[in-house]
């Protein structure tokens, strides 16, 4: 049972696969490109829209679009799957808030993701995939 207090931060040892997703969030929520790069390979890929994977300079705007609104993001390993050195991610997350712009966002979903442990012990993002099993949309 996971007894963590929402409002202590909830720090994940590097060992752990789920501290991706928690490394993930700080470099999100710090508006750091270089700490949101180094959580991910370099060719891993984000599926940004469902149907729509981008890699490279494509997933590098794809957060920097995310960041612009100027909100926190929040997310919580729900499952954590793990075959030696990968492992899959089951991660619900959330960013709600008036953006920098006056629009209200209000925006969840359930992740599916796999991380990699990497020769320094780090887990690090191969795919992204922070809309789960969501439908492709229409004309797609």
């Amino acid at each position: 049972m996971n007894t963590h207090d929402p409002s202590q931060p909830h720090v994940v040892p590097a060992g752990d696969p789920g501290s991706a997703a928690a490394r993930f969030v700080a470099a999100m929520n710090a508006r750091d490109p270089q700490a949101l790069g180094h959580v991910y390979e370099d060719d891993a890929v984000l599926v940004p829209v469902p149907g729509h994977p981008v890699t490279g300079a494509g997933r590098l705007a794809a957060n920097q679009h995310l960041q612009g609104f100027g909100l926190p993001i929040e997310a919580r390993p729900r499952h954590v799957y793990v075959a030696g050195d990968i492992a899959l991610l089951i991660v619900d997350w959330s960013m709600r808030g008036t953006a920098r712009d006056g629009s209200e966002i209000d925006m969840s979903g359930t992740a599916t993701d796999v991380v990699r442990r990497g020769p320094d012990g780090q887990w690090r993002y191969v795919i992204d995939n922070p809309h789960g099993t969501a439908s492709l949309p229409e004309n797609s």
